[in-house]
């Protein structure tokens, strides 16, 4: 979870499903959880059961919304609005938990005199470069860091900034030295805790009002859900998923929640915590070990061509010179996934076979993949292993013209999606733009096993490792992905077996003896999870814990943070004790990383003494009498370490941890209220606008993210926003997520009939307001407009839409479900295909949540006509391939003429519902 890097330095969820049953209120935003996270849901209605408050907060009414003693309505892309403001009421009315904001966070460090804030410079931040769309961080720094701490020069480039940004924010954010200014009193104007004041400062109820749309009343009983239930005795427990993440400022949604979490004490304890909800069962599995490009296993970075020539300059970049944490120990992590890869090739004198490991260079992440597919030259084969982005990933027209331009593509799947049959089924073929005779793509499908065919571990949403026995085998020519992995690397490396071309020895030299089983000659699966979790090379044992692990070549892991999956020799995966036989964090029911802790940073859950901070909140504490830490869950914290303990002047790594340093992973053992590093658009979270957007920013100039990633192409045309022309033309809002009964791309889910029976066909929901509007009949059909795309839907009337006004105008806001393409027994337009390619510079997640669109009753054009109706709205709108995407909007203004005190004099009158 890249996102909460910044303030935490891991990913995944911050606490465990089980644990929600202890909140004494929960707030759920962002996330429709009983309907996307049903059996997860049975923790917060134990804790509803319990007395604890839920409080759901989504722009639609859902089954999270049925359940939750308050719902409240918001406007798809203001939630850094309504927390920010309630940040504001935290800090103005002194309701933060005093003594663990000083005790555990950076309140009191003191930031560069050099540093402004969006308050100084009317939405942007100190060290911005409109041409190179980026910031110089040096500014952002601590007080006397500028120079040591600041962005390398090459860090000047785009792709490489935010590049840098993705790699730490998902490991936690190194700085040279954990030696730095504060003031105790938190009365420095410099402060990170004074300047938390000023930035939140105009995050009003009135704001939240006028950009929200939710009312004084709502606001107020969101602020008392949170500050009632927060504090020495209580505690809040902070949800969400896809509906944070998959914006243009994702990461500093979930910031703001973290601030605010870390403000009212709720981090590391029972019952608090954040919990990020998951698309499905292993996608946590999939940043652990992953298949994200910028990352080695356990979120170890992905060496970079500019900073990483030797093995050496990689660890050194990881550990820093001079700080906290348990980062100090990267030099063990690495050599051990090293010795994993390379086994006995890798030695000390040949830096353990890191000059094996691939560079990258800038964003090599899937939609600038899709970009260089479609202009070509550069990608000439692809392999999807359980993925459907013809119709799953954002603006599907661009990703099915990125693969009919490949010479080949491997489809493994369960059925025939439509990624494997976009040649002959894409919207595409009936509009002309391909043609199924010309298209030069050759498609591979591999048919793969189900989840019942296959055994192995999945890794959920709370970093729980789970272990699936085999019920059948896979029928035909099904097999598993592990299967299919091993053989493909088998065969490859027999056909290279006689090369002596120094490029194929990475691929002849990495370890890949793996000891088949079954007819078809399956990798043993626990053969792999042991080798993940690590030997003791001396001896042939499985390691117990990462603590273990060294860098002299004795051992090895796959993924560091996974050791002690298979301590003492043992499945600890597999282990099912009854709930009854343990307590309620169940650390008997499978495995979780690190170590088994269900709690992360749980030393939090003590006061700077080790005593809880209060009984009833009681989860990890010292004792005295034995000398080491202990309680009901794995104490995130060195055992033997005294809560009195100071290191010695000079001290790294974990031994610089002082006995209070609960936060274990970051540079200077304190969670960060404020960003210093790992963080490419700002320090502090800020709201901006949508890429697309019906409404001007109402805090500052800046209408959105300026450091915001962009792809300018003839398919991915954005629509104006305020205060650029045109935007009239799209009125409305659409926003998506998911149905129970289907399942992300519907692979799984409309070639089944008893699922397609129960959701039989793409629908949309509109408010009754907006079906009066627009001549919209209940149950026919309309379409949405926007100048990528035209998706036909039947027409669902319901008031679980509530229009909101905004900035004295009303905002009606469309839903979609997203399951439905051109296969399977129930079809339907890609829905998909709405979305523009606009990215969070952090992590490149796609913005899909919130864009403008026209509506439209009846069905919807076909074939070329589709095309003739979108260029007619782009004609009409003033849309270019330039449109929205202006990095300053200041800029904007002056191409326009106008002057920067008349535009504000408009943006005040606009935020008061007045006619500019």
């Amino acid at each position: 979870m890249p996102g909460l890097g910044a303030s935490f330095g891991r990913g995944g969820a911050t606490t465990s499903l089980q644990d929600l049953a202890n909140a004494d209120c929960i707030v759920i935003q962002g996330s429709n959880m009983a309907e996307c996270h049903p059996v997860g849901f049975q923790w917060v209605m134990e804790a509803k059961a319990r007395g604890a408050k839920v409080v759901h907060i989504d722009p639609r009414f859902t089954r999270t919304s049925a359940q939750a003693d308050t719902y409240v309505p918001i406007r798809s892309g203001s939630d850094i609005v309504l927390l920010g403001a309630v940040i504001k009421q935290v800090l103005e009315r002194d309701l933060w938990f005093e003594d663990y904001v000083r005790a555990y966070t950076n309140a009191a460090w003191i930031v560069s005199e050099d540093f402004e804030d969006t308050e100084d410079l009317d939405g942007l931040f100190s060290g911005f470069d409109q041409e190179k769309r980026a910031y110089d961080t040096t500014s952002w720094q601590y007080a006397g860091q500028e120079e040591a701490s600041g962005d390398e020069s090459h860090e000047g480039d785009r792709a490489s900034s935010s590049e840098k940004g993705q790699r730490t924010g998902a490991a936690g954010a190194s700085i040279e030295t954990h030696e730095v200014e504060k003031d105790e009193t938190l009365q420095h104007p410099h402060c990170v805790f004074q300047i938390l004041k000023r930035h939140f400062a105009r995050y009003t109820p009135e704001m939240v009002e006028e950009m929200c749309g939710i009312s004084r009343d709502l606001f107020d009983e969101i602020v008392d859900a949170f500050t009632q239930n927060s504090g020495r005795e209580r505690t809040t427990a902070l949800v969400y998923s896809v509906g944070w993440t998959q914006r243009g400022t994702g990461v500093q949604y979930i910031r703001t929640g973290a601030i605010l979490q870390l403000l009212l004490g709720n981090m590391g304890r029972p019952g608090g915590g954040i919990m990020a909800l998951r698309g499905h069962a292993s996608i946590q599995g999939s940043t652990d070990i992953p298949t994200l490009y910028n990352l080695l296993p356990g979120y170890l970075e992905m060496p970079h061509v500019d900073e990483h020539d030797t093995l050496q300059d990689y660890i050194e970049k990881i550990k820093g010179s001079n700080q906290k944490g348990f980062w100090g120990k990267a030099d063990t992590y690495v050599v051990s996934l090293l010795k994993a890869y390379f086994g006995d090739n890798a030695t000390a004198d040949n830096d353990y076979c890191f000059d094996y490991l691939p560079r990258i260079n800038g964003d090599h992440g899937t939609y600038s993949q899709v970009m260089d597919m479609i202009e070509g030259g550069k990608i000439f084969g692809y392999f999807l292993l359980g993925q459907n982005p013809a119709v799953g990933s954002a603006n599907g027209r661009a990703q099915r013209l990125g693969l009919a331009n490949l010479d080949w593509l491997v489809v493994r799947d369960l059925v025939m999606i439509e990624s494997a049959t976009f040649w002959q089924n894409a919207p595409e073929i009936e509009t002309g733009e391909i043609v199924a005779e010309e298209c030069r793509t050759e498609v591979f499908f591999m048919p793969a096993a189900t989840h019942v065919e296959k055994k192995g571990t999945f890794t959920q949403t709370q970093r729980l490792l789970q272990w699936r026995e085999q019920a059948t085998e896979p029928p035909g020519d099904c097999t598993s992905d592990l299967w299919f992995i091993y053989h493909l690397g088998r065969k490859m490396r027999e056909k290279l077996a006689a090369s002596t071309d120094e490029r194929d020895r990475p691929l002849l030299e990495v370890a890949w003896d793996y000891p088949l089983e079954g007819e078809k000659g399956d990798p043993d699966g626990e053969a792999v999870l042991k080798e993940i979790n690590g030997y003791d090379l001396t001896t042939g044992k499985t390691l117990s814990a990462f603590t273990e692990l060294k860098a002299d070549g004795s051992t090895s892991a796959g993924c560091w943070i996974y050791t002690g999956v298979y301590a003492d020799g043992v499945n600890q995966a597999a282990r099912r004790k009854p709930a009854k036989e343990q307590n309620w964090l169940g650390l008997e029911w499978g495995w979780a990383w690190p170590a088994n802790r269900r709690v992360l940073y749980n030393r939090a859950s003590a006061d700077p003494d080790g005593k809880p901070w209060s009984e009833r909140k009681a989860l990890v504490w010292w004792d005295e009498d034995a000398q080491e830490w202990t309680g009901h869950d794995v104490p995130d914290f060195q055992k033997t370490k005294s809560p009195h303990f100071r290191p010695e002047p000079g001290a790294s790594g974990p031994d610089a941890l002082a006995g209070d340093d609960a936060f274990i992973m970051q540079a200077d053992g304190k969670a960060w209220l404020y960003a210093p590093k790992g963080a490419v658009d700002g320090p502090l979270p800020t709201h901006y606008e949508p890429g697309e957007s019906p409404v001007r920013n109402g805090l500052y100039t800046q209408q959105q993210n300026p450091t915001r990633e962009v792809y300018t192409a003839p398919f991915n045309e954005m629509h104006p926003s305020p205060p650029e022309p045109g935007s009239s033309l799209f009125p409305y809002v659409w926003t998506t997520s998911r149905l129970t009964e289907h399942h992300t791309a519907g692979g799984m889910s409309r070639y089944l009939p008893y699922l397609a029976e129960l959701q039989p066909e793409l629908f949309m929901e509109v408010s009754p307001e907006l079906a009066a509007e627009r001549g919209l009949r209940h149950l026919e059909f309309a379409h949405v407009i926007t100048a990528r795309a035209v998706v036909e839907a039947r027409v669902l009337v319901t008031d679980r839409l509530t229009p909101l006004r905004v900035q004295g105008q009303v905002i009606h806001q469309v839903w979609l479900p997203y399951h439905w393409g051109p296969g399977g027994l129930t079809t339907g337009d890609v829905v998909n295909d709405l979305p523009h390619l606009t990215l969070d510079p952090n992590v490149h997640i796609q913005e899909c949540k919130a864009g403008t669109c026209d509506v439209r009753p009846g069905r919807r054009p076909r074939g070329p006509a589709v095309l003739d109706l979108m260029a007619s709205y782009r004609s009409e709108a003033g849309v270019t391939e330039e449109t929205g995407t202006v990095a300053m909007t200041t800029t904007l203004i002056a191409h326009r003429g106008d002057a920067h005190e008349a535009q504000a004099a408009v943006d005040a009158a606009a935020a008061h519902g007045q006619e500019g």
